[in-house]
């Protein structure tokens, strides 16, 4: 998730987008002021909860099915606090093999996948951000890392819409997708109005350290330009390949998530 106070300082003085999203999770990794604001976001958004856990749902099956299409290499950008699974847990159950980089601009989200990842060869964590995607895929860890040759899975996982129109959320994810091989897979999901009114829940982002940027359907998938959508096309998270019967109020969840393929 992204830090408007930047890289260097943790500021626990306002609510943090990944502590918000961890508190409606059920974690532990989060302090009064975002719980504060995660009671505020639900009574504007009732199926708030539900929406986060439909999010982390989709984001689950979304790296069985690019680790299943034979892609071995995963870039989390805005990764947010280690909840388990975690997306190196999810995939290497799958295949062994697979490498993972995380990559997030809060300390705190650092500090904590470096303690899960200490043992681990296949996966690291990068102090990065996300409105700076050149810095990214210049890192040396990230390099070490993927082999920018060969297919990678790109997540995009609920990080956009923490990015201003002002920051330019296009050009990030277009510099990203230059950099993918053809193969190479677009996991994203995105907050939307587009089903019931957010003023509410925008509100809560205010005064947090970024702010809530909610954007239409077709806003969202011209984030997919240079993509093929796979089926079922881009959806609302439950709707994303479910492997039971969606939650209840899923109609009413405000997150758009999808995956699709570079061909050239």
């Amino acid at each position: 998730m992204i830090d408007g106070a930047g890289t260097s300082g943790i500021d626990t003085s306002k609510p943090h987008p990944a502590r918000v999203y961890d508190y409606l999770l059920g974690g532990k990794d989060n302090y009064p002021v975002d719980q504060a604001a995660g009671d505020e976001l639900v009574a504007a958004a009732p199926e708030a909860r539900i929406g986060v856990r439909a999010n982390r749902a989709f984001l689950e099956r979304a790296v069985r099915f690019a680790v299943g299409s034979g892609i071995r290499q995963i870039l989390d950008v805005g990764t947010g606090l280690p909840t388990s699974p975690n997306i190196h847990e999810i995939a290497q159950r799958v295949a062994p093999d697979v490498r993972v980089a995380y990559i997030d601009n809060d300390p705190i989200v650092k500090a904590h996948g470096d303690a899960l990842l200490s043992s681990s060869g296949t996966t690291d964590i990068v102090l990065a951000d996300l409105r700076s995607p050149q810095d990214i895929l210049d890192h040396p860890d990230i390099r070490r890392l993927i082999d920018f040759n060969e297919p990678v899975a790109l997540f995009l996982v609920a990080i956009l819409h923490f990015v201003t129109d002002e920051e330019a959320p296009e050009h990030i994810v277009a510099t990203l997708r230059d950099a993918l091989p053809a193969g190479s897979l677009l996991v994203l999901s995105h907050a939307t109005a587009d089903f019931a009114d957010r003023e509410g829940a925008q509100a809560v982002y205010s005064n947090a350290t970024a702010t809530l940027n909610l954007r239409t359907r077709a806003e969202i998938e011209r984030f997919f330009d240079g993509f093929d959508l796979v089926e079922p096309g881009l959806a609302q998270a439950p709707f994303w390949r479910p492997e039971g019967t969606p939650p209840e109020a899923s109609r009413e969840i405000g997150f758009y998530a999808g995956v699709a393929r570079k061909s050239e």
